[in-house]
């Protein structure tokens, strides 16, 4: 495993999703509600079942933990309010809309605190009392071994925060602003850019100033990134929104939540696999709206890096956000593995000491 692309993943499997009317103002890819509720809320709990075994047909493993709230419309989405880092940090993030702040879930932490070596717990969602907000790896993209983050400026990001983050966590920041044609900002980074080890996808023509958008193409390729260039029209096909992760040789044994036996909706990869130290392969997962997206040369130059894994999630795609929205990558180390040095607390965010 790299520490840029995890072979491990969180979802959670809503079932009473819908587009939430609440992100609704600022989330140009968010279409409204319709149809069925309960017909709604079944395909989209279908789609994260599909995707968790997409993932473990690959060798990643996903661990699903079940959302039966109704009050949660977007918990589909768990990246926003979390993230795990391979120093045995788990950092919370402020949330813009109120109702995506019951999404914060004690039992996910417990989980994580069990089975791997979570040594602290940095919440920043003090700041919301502020109206501040940083909603995770949406409203950040994290280079972690070049440790740059870059985010676009959004009622989804504060920069007071965004800076706090990068300082305490030794990230350098790149903050720019993106848009589409009309001049509405982009609502989260990632469904803008991607960030692999040795790849990256980027709408970079929707950061409209030029010095901005030479700073993050110049900062892509400084880190030594293969850049592939989306259009705006791609980027609202969601093909900026994708992961790249770490496959592994156990294919089909990746599943670690429940009720998620046997493999009938199985992904595929529809690019070469490239084979890492170890016997891993990177795949680059998206959905299949993102995939059919691409043209035939993106995604040839993707397979020089990565297999695309296309997955179909069209249902939760109408709330706004796609796979990479889906993944809460996890960086941690298992419990019994050697452990990691210790990285200095962070004084921006309140700090919880895990044994």
């Amino acid at each position: 495993m790299t520490y840029q692309a995890p072979s491990r993943v969180i979802l959670i499997r809503p079932h009473f999703f819908s587009p939430n009317p609440a992100t609704a103002s600022d989330n140009a890819f968010q279409t409204p509600a319709s149809g069925d509720p309960a017909v709604l809320a079944r395909a989209a709990r279908d789609e994260v079942t599909g995707l968790a075994r997409a993932l473990a047909d690959v060798g990643v493993e996903a661990t699903v933990f079940d959302d039966f709230t109704t009050t949660t419309p977007d918990s589909v989405f768990p990246n926003n309010w979390f993230s795990t880092h391979s120093d045995g940090s788990v950092v919370l993030y402020p949330m813009y809309a109120p109702n995506r702040r019951a999404e914060r879930r004690s039992d996910v932490l417990a989980r994580l605190t069990d089975e791997f070596r979570v040594r602290r717990v940095i919440d920043y969602s003090v700041a919301e009392r502020e109206e501040k907000f940083l909603e995770g790896t949406g409203a950040m993209v994290l280079d972690h071994d070049a440790r740059v983050a870059y985010a676009c400026r959004s009622r989804r990001l504060s920069p007071e925060v965004f800076r706090d983050f990068c300082r305490e966590r030794g990230y350098q920041p790149v903050l720019f602003d993106a848009a589409d044609h009309r001049g509405v900002p982009v609502y989260h980074t990632n469904v803008l850019m991607s960030v692999g080890t040795k790849l990256a996808v980027v709408g970079s023509e929707m950061i409209r100033d030029e010095r901005q958008r030479a700073e993050v193409l110049g900062r892509l390729r400084d880190a030594g990134k293969t850049i592939v260039e989306i259009t705006e029209e791609q980027v609202g096909r969601f093909a900026g929104n994708c992961i790249e992760l770490t496959g592994g040789g156990l294919a089909g044994s990746g599943l670690a939540g429940s009720g998620l036996a046997g493999s009938g909706l199985a992904g595929s990869g529809l690019a070469s696999a490239q084979a890492q130290p170890g016997g891993h392969t990177q795949h680059l997962a998206m959905s299949s709206t993102a995939h059919a997206a691409l043209s035939e040369e993106q995604l040839a130059r993707i397979a020089e890096h990565a297999n695309v894994l296309a997955v179909p999630v069209p249902t939760i795609e109408r709330a706004g956000g796609s796979v990479r929205c889906m993944i809460a990558g996890n960086h941690l180390e298992r419990r019994g593995a050697a452990a990691a040095p210790s990285m200095a607390a962070s004084s921006a965010g309140s700090l919880i000491a895990v044994g």
